[in-house]
């Protein structure tokens, strides 16, 4: 931010203006002379109609000059950067305030330079005086809306500082009433007032309707909040929807026992902001005090069901000693036979009984044809695998399939040596979930006593090859520490 003891006071008619030109304009194409600003806060306003993110920042734009413009000490300047005037007026067309005329392409490049625009959406405030107030402000109005005006470095701080504030002293009502907002609703459309929620451990929910992973996940949390409510515990859950339309929302809510916060509430960014939202499906939990207990236990309810509430420090510490002991009794046929899937196939669909690897070192191999890094990487194991069953070794890869449909699978599958799960398996959302999956391609080395020995493997095949075998924390030892003196006259 500019200090505005220092930095430089713009003319604003001239930086504004050209020879030709003493106007600027509104999308119906009315020209407003550009000493009207004169006593203005001004905010210039670098955008495009091919720029993702200023398309996305613009609506936000919108609500907050709608908001602050009444007060008549407020205007918004356009300067774009399209390049065909068919785009600029579409663009334009959706916007409230003025615009640098398309056609005056030379002031618009010199906006650019004197403000040293790097990259798109950009805003510069410049105050009554033609001082740069805020430098780059898009990133203020996303988090604070109008509530940033009148856009000085004082009311900024003040912003920081209150929401620290907030942070320190955290409550239920804190999070969820803003202004006027001080309610939730319930699947048939009733307000709740946040107050009914006081005093309760409740769950914010972050998900999406449209997201495989959020899809798969709300059926499990469903059935964890009525065996919960059915014992009468003081639980609530409340959705709040991220990137859902109106009507998947709608349809979607309706069919759930749970609270939400309205469809495009403006609380549904801000608390997406104040937990720094990165995944989903995530459920922050806030403690009966209104303090935060976990940033996400959708994991743990995936794992432990509703054994996990009340998710306290003590749960999470009972729950951990309860994984060691699951740890130290794995067996590779608890991890994978579910039911009566207790196969694995081989070449030409050949059922391999997985009672048949028992013993054997076992890698788990997550990939998918579509994956260039995974495409990379299969070389590399084929050949270490080859080398490893050519010295005898007791080993085995199960390829464990991402791919989008059969034929992709049954292509790249035709390309290894080794077994897979069936495409479309459910025993994968197990195994992706307990060795936490994140990326692929990714390899987990199983002991042959059917414990989990790292999961790492994908590192060392690429770093040793064959030489990694049995991909032991005694064997990377070795191999970091390089060949002894023996080893290295032999």
């Amino acid at each position: 931010m500019a200090d505005a003891e220092t930095v430089v006071a713009h003319d604003v008619q001239s930086i504004l203006s050209s020879p030709e030109r003493d106007y600027l304009v509104r999308n119906n194409r009315d020209q407003v002379k550009i000493e009207n600003l004169k006593g203005k806060k001004v905010g210039l306003y670098f955008s495009a109609s091919w720029c993702g993110p200023c398309r996305r920042f613009t609506p936000t734009l919108v609500e907050v000059y709608n908001e602050v413009s009444a007060k008549g000490d407020f205007e918004i300047i356009f300067v774009s950067a399209d390049e065909d005037e068919d785009a600029f007026n579409g663009y334009f067309s959706k916007m409230p305030w003025l615009a640098i005329p398309f056609s005056d392409s030379e002031t618009r490049d010199r906006l650019d330079e004197l403000f040293e625009v790097q990259g798109i959406p950009h805003l510069v405030i410049l105050d009554e005086n033609g001082k740069v107030a805020v430098e780059e402000v898009t990133e203020i109005l996303l988090e604070y809306g109008a509530e940033a005006y009148p856009f000085t470095s004082q009311r900024i701080k003040e912003l920081k500082d209150q929401e620290e504030e907030a942070r320190r002293n955290q409550s239920l009502r804190s999070l969820l009433i803003y202004r006027s907002l001080d309610f939730v609703t319930s699947s048939d459309g009733k307000q709740v007032p946040v107050s009914q929620l006081e005093g309760k451990t409740v769950g914010l929910y972050f998900s999406s309707f449209s997201y495989r992973e959020s899809a798969e996940f709300t059926p499990k949390l469903v059935d964890v909040y009525e065996k919960l409510k059915a014992k009468g515990e003081d639980f609530e859950i409340v959705l709040i929807s991220v990137g859902d339309d109106e009507k998947s929302f709608q349809e979607g809510l309706k069919i759930l026992p749970l609270l939400a916060l309205p469809f495009n509430d403006k609380r549904c960014e801000k608390l997406a902001r104040y937990f720094e939202l990165s995944t989903l499906p995530t459920l922050v939990i806030i403690g009966p005090d209104g303090k935060t207990l976990h940033s996400n236990v959708a994991e743990a309810i995936e794992e432990h069901g509703v054994i996990a509430y009340p998710f306290t420090p003590e749960k999470f510490a009972e729950l951990a000693e309860i994984e060691k002991a699951k740890e130290a009794a794995q067996t590779l046929e608890s991890i994978l036979v579910s039911g009566d899937l207790d196969f694995v196939l081989g070449k030409d669909g050949v059922k391999i009984p997985v009672s048949d690897l028992v013993g054997k070192t076992v890698l788990l191999y997550f990939s998918a044809q579509w994956c260039p890094p995974c495409r990379m990487f299969l070389p590399k194991l084929i050949e270490a695998y080859h080398k490893i069953k050519a010295n005898g070794n007791a080993l085995e890869v199960v390829f464990i399939s991402s791919d989008r449909d059969q034929a992709s699978f049954n292509d790249f599958f035709a390309e290894m040596p080794w077994l897979a799960l069936p495409f479309g398996d459910s025993r994968k959302s197990f195994l992706s979930r307990k060795f936490k999956v994140s990326g692929i391609p990714m390899l987990v080395a199983i002991g042959p006593g059917g414990q989990t020995v790292t999961k790492e493997t994908r590192e060392l095949v690429t770093l040793y090859g064959a030489e990694a075998y049995p991909f032991t924390e005694e064997k990377v030892k070795q191999l970091k520490a390089g060949p002894s003196e023996e080893e290295e006259e032999s």
